[in-house]
């Protein structure tokens, strides 16, 4: 059984802004995609998700990943960490 990298996992909590954010750092490509086509593969098309991703690679990917899936990419926010926060509204299946 694999630990968290750094004491990390991630995480989906309830945002008053979006229907959800899931906080991905400290995790590795392609988890990070998976773990996001999975929780927007629950949502209904037009629904909101916020992702918190590294920067590097994961920031390459996820975005990239997500508008390949039909997915759109609403906004995408640098964070203080070396992180950014991307909201992707879900596409249509």
């Amino acid at each position: 059984m694999k630990r968290p990298k750094k004491g990390r996992s991630s995480t989906v909590k309830e945002t008053s802004t979006s229907d959800n954010c899931l906080d991905l750092r400290g995790v590795l490509c392609p988890m990070n995609w998976v773990k996001t086509k999975l929780i927007l593969e629950e949502k209904e098309e037009g629904e909101v998700l916020e992702v918190i991703v590294d920067e590097g690679e994961p920031m390459r990917n996820v975005p990239r990943s997500a508008k390949q899936e039909g997915h759109k990419i609403v906004k995408v926010e640098e964070l203080e960490d070396h992180a950014y926060k991307l909201t992707i509204r879900r596409g249509a299946d």
